[in-house]
C-alpha cells in the first residue's frame, strides 16, 4: 500500500499544498489564495484567520482530487514565508494583523536597534535589523499599540500560528526563529541579551522545536473540517528560502540556488555557524538538523522584468518578449540595465538607490532594453556570488529555480555571466516539496535529507558557459558595478524632490 507526505507552502498571496508519494512523485497539488491588507502606504498585513481558512480549503481540494485515503497520508509539514509578526493574547487569539516580511513601516525601530546594540546585535543573531525582520516589528507595536502589547502572551510567525492551529501546539520552528533576529543563531537558543535590551519579555518568545521535529497529530477538531485524519503526524517544518533548498537539493557547500521570483536570492548550505560575512549576507539556521543557510538577496529580480513588460509591451506574449532578447546578443548593444527599482538589499542595503538604463542609443530596439534587463538581474546576482567568492567560496555548480529557470536564453545568460554550470531541474515544486521532504524524513522513511534528495530531486539539464560569452561579461560586469556609485546620489535627490 503507497503512503504519502503533504508539504504545505504557506506564501505571501496563495497557500500551495503537495501530495507526495513514497517515490518523491507529486501526485496532486492544490492552492488558494488569501487577501493581503494595505491599509498605509508601506504596511502589509493579513489576518492569520485567513491562513488557516486558506489551508483548510486547499486541503479539503487535494483529498478530493489526489485519490489517496486520509489514513495513507502518514505525516504533514510546512514551508512559510518568514518575518511575520503574529500576536497572541492568553487565549491563543491573534491580537491584530500579522505584519508581513515587505512591511516597511518599522525604519525607526530598526535604526534604534543599530544604535543600541550595534556590531554585538550582529555577533549574536549574525543578520542586521532590517525592517522585514519580525523584532523591529514587535517595537513598532510597542511604541504605537501599547494596550495590544500589554495583552500580548505569545508571538509566532505565519506557518507556526497555522501549526498551532491544526495541533494545538504552540512552538517556534528553528529556522524561522532565527529570521525573527531575537535568536542566539550559534547557540540555537533565543537571546535574553536581545530581549532584555529592547525590554521584550522572554515569556513572548515560545519554546523551539526542530524542522524535522514531530510536533503533535491532527487535532479532531481540524481533521473534521479538512478531512484529514487524526493519526496524520505533524513536523516542524521551514523558513521558506531553506525548505526552497532543501527542495532543490542544495545540500552540500560547494552548491548555490539561485532563485529569481519576484525577489530573487543566492542561498547556500553552511555546515556550522563558523562563517561571517560580516552582515553582508543573512544567516539563518536551517531547516537541515544542526546546519546553516546563508543567502544575499537583490530586492526586484523578477519584478524588474514584470514591471518592463507590463509598462512597454503589457500586449505581447511572455515567452515571445523574453525570446526577443537573443537577437541583442551579448551586452544589448551597449546598454545596462540596474535593477534597483525598489530599492536594493545585496550587496548595497539601499532603501533610496532607484534603477538606471545606461548607454541608451537610437540604434536601441525593445528587444535590447528586454536583453539588459535580464542581463543587469543577472549581474546582481553576481555581485551576490562575487561576496561568496572573496570570502574563499567556490561552487561547482548552481541550481537555478523560478522564473529565471523557465527561459533557456536566460539559463544560458545566467551560466555565462556567472561563468559556472546552471542545472535547471526535471520537476520544480520549490518550498513545498522541501517540505513534503522534511515529512518523510520525520517520519523515517530516509536518514537523511540528502538521502530523501536523492529519491526525491532529479536534474534536467545542465547549461555551461561559453568561453567567450563569460569573457565578455566579465568586462560588463565590471562597468555595472560601477553604476551604484555613480546614480546612487542622483537617484536619492530625485526620490527627495517628490516629497
Amino acid at each position: 500500500m503507497m503512503k504519502y507526505v503533504i508539504g504545505v507552502d504557506l506564501g505571501t498571496s496563495a497557500v500551495k499544498v503537495l501530495l507526495v508519494d513514497q517515490a518523491g512523485t507529486v501526485v496532486a497539488q492544490a492552492s488558494e489564495p488569501y487577501p493581503l491588507a494595505q491599509p498605509h502606504p508601506g504596511y502589509s498585513e493579513q489576518n492569520p484567520d485567513d491562513w488557516v481558512r486558506g489551508v483548510t480549503k486547499a486541503l479539503q481540494t487535494l483529498l478530493k482530487t489526489g485519490g489517496a485515503a486520509p489514513a495513507d497520508i502518514e505525516g504533514l509539514s510546512y514551508s512559510g514565508q518568514m518575518h511575520g509578526l503574529v500576536l497572541l493574547d492568553a487565549a491563543g487569539k491573534p491580537l491584530r494583523p500579522a505584519i508581513l516580511w515587505n512591511d516597511t513601516r518599522t525604519t525607526k525601530q530598526s535604526q534604534e536597534i543599530t544604535a543600541k546594540m550595534g556590531a554585538r546585535f550582529l555577533a549574536i543573531t549574525r543578520n542586521r535589523p532590517l525592517e522585514g525582520f519580525t523584532l523591529p516589528k514587535l517595537l513598532w507595536v510597542k511604541e504605537n499599540e501599547p494596550a495590544i502589547f500589554a495583552q500580548a502572551k505569545s508571538f509566532v510567525l505565519p506557518k507556526d500560528y497555522v501549526r498551532y492551529r491544526m495541533t494545538g501546539k504552540l512552538e517556534m520552528e528553528l529556522s524561522d526563529a532565527a529570521g525573527t533576529v531575537l535568536l542566539d543563531v550559534g547557540k540555537k537558543q533565543w537571546s535574553q541579551e536581545v530581549c532584555a535590551a529592547f525590554d521584550i519579555p522572554m515569556s513572548l518568545c515560545p519554546p523551539l522545536v526542530e524542522a524535522t521535529q514531530r510536533v503533535g497529530t491532527i487535532t479532531p477538531e481540524f481533521a473534521q473540517a479538512s478531512g484529514l485524519a487524526t493519526t496524520t503526524a505533524v513536523f516542524g517544518g521551514g523558513a521558506d528560502n531553506a525548505c526552497g533548498a532543501i527542495g532543490a537539493g542544495i545540500l552540500k557547500p560547494d552548491q548555490a540556488m539561485c532563485s529569481i521570483g519576484t525577489s530573487g536570492v543566492v542561498l547556500t548550505y553552511e555546515p556550522d555557524a563558523a562563517v561571517d560575512y560580516h552582515g553582508q549576507l543573512h544567516l539563518f539556521n536551517h531547516a537541515v538538523p544542526n546546519a546553516y543557510y546563508s543567502m544575499g538577496v537583490t530586492l526586484a529580480a523578477g519584478f524588474s522584468l514584470s514591471w518592463f513588460k507590463q509598462t512597454f509591451a503589457p500586449d505581447v506574449d511572455f515567452t515571445a518578449f523574453v525570446n526577443s532578447a537573443a537577437a541583442a546578443g551579448v551586452g544589448a548593444h551597449g546598454l545596462l540595465f540596474t535593477p534597483y527599482i525598489v530599492g536594493e538589499r545585496t550587496p548595497y542595503a539601499d532603501a533610496k538607490v532607484r534603477g538606471s538604463f545606461v548607454g541608451v542609443d537610437a540604434r536601441q530596439t525593445r528587444g535590447d532594453f528586454v536583453r539588459a534587463v535580464l542581463e543587469g538581474i543577472t549581474f546582481s546576482f553576481k555581485d551576490i556570488l562575487d561576496i561568496y567568492r572573496q570570502n574563499g567560496k567556490a561552487f561547482s555548480q548552481l541550481v537555478s529555480i523560478g522564473g529565471g529557470a523557465k527561459s533557456p536564453l536566460w539559463l544560458q545568460i545566467q551560466a555565462d555571466i556567472f561563468n559556472t554550470p546552471i542545472v535547471r531541474l526535471q520537476s520544480e515544486q520549490g518550498p513545498g516539496l522541501g517540505a513534503a521532504m522534511l515529512t518523510a524524513v520525520g517520519l523515517g522513511w530516509f536518514k537523511d535529507l540528502a538521502a530523501c534528495a536523492e529519491q526525491f530531486v532529479h536534474g534536467k539539464q545542465v547549461y555551461q558557459p561559453d568561453p567567450v560569452a563569460a569573457a565578455q561579461y566579465a568586462k560588463l560586469h565590471a562597468l555595472y558595478q560601477q553604476v551604484y556609485p555613480a546614480t546612487a546620489p542622483i537617484t536619492a535627490g530625485l526620490l527627495a524632490s517628490q516629497d
